[in-house]
């Protein structure tokens, strides 16, 4: 497997020079089996050397808070920006997603503390092999058996059989998704409505035993950088409520607690027009030979017709590899871009062609995908924007 090119200093399109996670030392895959591995639970191991072990642990991803919008908004957060010196056991250095960086793929890796090439949760959207549909892993549309499409056993119920107290706090909303099944169950369930209510529960929860796994979650700085993009006033408006919250869970936590600050990906915003929007829907050389089209604006899964493979992938490389990186599947995975090993369950998951963006462009489909071809933030690929986030730590 070619080594991560440097953050700061990669070349589009080059295979090679894709910016890849730092699965198996630095990624999202990497935290909670480090932090269970620090309270003693068999089959986990401490892979983020960095981190210091505490008896009650805390990790409170916020959704979209990515490393570098973060360091860009001092004003609107500076209780988080005061913590970013102690990011990754005081390195001052971020964690990458994992690719893609997009949220079911995201909260595959953390709760599973598996990579997606083995979760099996490798984008947005992506093709079942059993239907030959698209399976929508956010939403779970078509509805599927959640623990056949990912049958491994999340960090927190390792925990919860090793004698950690293990809980989750979230909206009610997530309490019986198939999602939260696959990627976050195990332990108790704590359903709060607010973010308040959230930071006050996951502080109850740490003190509740005397080794704790805890998890709590925030949305929507998510949803404001995507209908209105990073920087805007609501988004802003959000990340200040982010700050707040953090602050509270931190002013709370319970002796020999350590609290980690993360998201599950960044964000970049796309502008409007045809230069940085291409079609797929109004673009008939890149739906040549195409039965599905997955995965999302910045990320996306190419199926192609039975035989066309090789066809799909050399025009989608002439029309879009000045701005994406284009690679076949098996490229793809031996590029390491979905961790160093993928399953067999997986494999036809992923597209026969996958495209990854590295200028501010988007593949958007206006018809199959009205809504989300109309968002101004968008994430999902391997450029620093999207890829890295904070880890961020109090302890008390």
């Amino acid at each position: 497997m070619s080594q991560p090119a440097a953050w700061d200093a990669y070349e589009p399109l080059a295979l090679d020079t894709a910016p890849l996670p730092e699965y198996g030392s630095g990624s999202l895959a990497d935290l909670l089996p480090t932090l269970a591995a620090g309270l003693g639970v068999p089959g986990t191991t401490a892979t983020i050397a960095e981190l210091t072990p505490a008896d009650r642990v805390c990790v409170f991803l916020v959704d979209g808070l990515g490393w570098e919008q973060l360091r860009a908004h001092p004003d609107e957060a500076p209780f988080l920006n005061s913590l970013l010196g102690t990011s990754r056991g005081g390195t001052g250095r971020p964690l990458t997603a994992g690719y893609p960086a997009t949220t079911a793929t995201s909260l595959g890796s953390v709760g599973t503390g598996l990579p997606p090439g083995a979760h099996g949760l490798p984008g947005y959207t992506v093709r079942n092999p059993e239907t030959d549909e698209l399976m929508n892993q956010l939403r779970w549309r078509p509805w599927t058996p959640p623990h056949v499409w990912q049958p491994y056993p999340t960090v927190f119920e390792l925990a919860e059989r090793a004698g950690v107290h293990a809980a989750q706090v979230s909206s009610p909303t997530f309490r019986d998704t198939p999602l939260t099944q696959v990627a976050l169950s195990g332990g108790t369930f704590i359903g709060r409505l607010t973010g308040e209510e959230r930071m006050d529960a996951a502080a109850e929860q740490l003190a509740a035993g005397d080794r704790s796994l805890v998890y709590t979650y925030y949305a929507e700085l998510d949803g404001a950088g995507h209908r209105y993009g990073v920087g805007s006033d609501t988004w802003r408006g959000q990340l200040m409520t982010v700050d707040r919250l953090a602050q509270r869970l931190a002013e709370q936590l319970p002796p020999r607690s350590a609290l980690y600050v993360t998201a599950d990906h960044g964000m970049i915003d796309i502008p409007f027009g045809d230069e940085h929007r291409i079609d797929f829907d109004e673009d008939w050389e890149l739906r040549a030979g195409v039965s599905l089209l997955g995965g999302e604006g910045r990320a996306r899964h190419v199926y192609a017709v039975p035989g066309a493979e090789s066809d799909v992938l050399t025009c989608w490389r002439e029309v879009l590899g000045d701005r994406f990186w284009i690679a076949s599947r098996d490229e793809a995975i031996t590029a390491g871009w979905f961790g160093p090993h993928v399953d067999d369950r997986v494999y036809l998951r992923i597209g026969d062609v996958v495209a990854a963006a590295y200028d501010d462009v988007l593949i958007t489909a206006s018809e199959r995908e009205p809504k989300e071809s109309l968002m101004v933030g968008n994430h999902g690929s391997m450029t620093p924007a999207e890829q890295l986030v904070p880890l961020l730590e109090v302890r008390s």
